[in-house]
């Protein structure tokens, strides 16, 4: 005996729909699991300068008093880092942190850089006697740079009475 299939146009429509869903059928008998990951990151203590500006004590004629400008200096350090800002003597000869040195050629102008708006603590580069220091909070912190040129004082030239 032999078996014979008709297929007509209607049951090709359903096995072809069937075959459609067929990839959608596994998906929605398989079960969902769950797991869990750990995740970390060490942060190190560090710190970056963000930026300096220049301290400009303008355009002068004769120095016959104190000529005082300000800088500003930022630096951002991790969260609850101890940190501490120093300025060295720059890079003119004979230069000290007491009396740093612009130079021009031969020429110098000397001048100090001060940690406070009095001009009364000097600002050098000395750990625990001379630094600004502070603690990291994650944002930048600015710190205002207080300069002062001393008046030049020049010897006047030794005069001789007449007689």
């Amino acid at each position: 005996m032999s078996v014979t299939s008709i297929v007509g146009p209607r049951t090709l429509k359903i096995a072809a729909a069937a075959l459609f869903l067929l990839p959608f059928a596994s998906a929605l008998h398989a079960a969902t699991a769950t797991s869990t990951f750990s995740v970390q990151m060490t942060v190190t203590s560090s710190c970056v300068i963000n930026s300096t500006a220049t301290l400009n004590f303008g355009s002068q004629g004769v120095l016959v008093a104190n000529v005082n400008g300000t800088s500003t200096l930022a630096v951002q350090c991790t969260n609850t880092t101890p940190y501490n800002i120093g300025l060295d003597q720059g890079q003119a000869p004979g230069a000290t942190v007491a009396a740093r040195k612009m130079t021009s050629g031969p020429n110098a102008i000397t001048y100090t850089l001060y940690s406070d708006s009095n001009r009364t603590v000097l600002w050098g580069n000395t750990v625990g006697t001379n630094t600004v220091a502070a603690i990291g909070t994650g944002a930048s912190q600015s710190y205002t740079i207080y300069g002062q040129v001393p008046p030049r004082t020049r010897r006047l030239p030794r005069c001789t009475p007449i007689r």
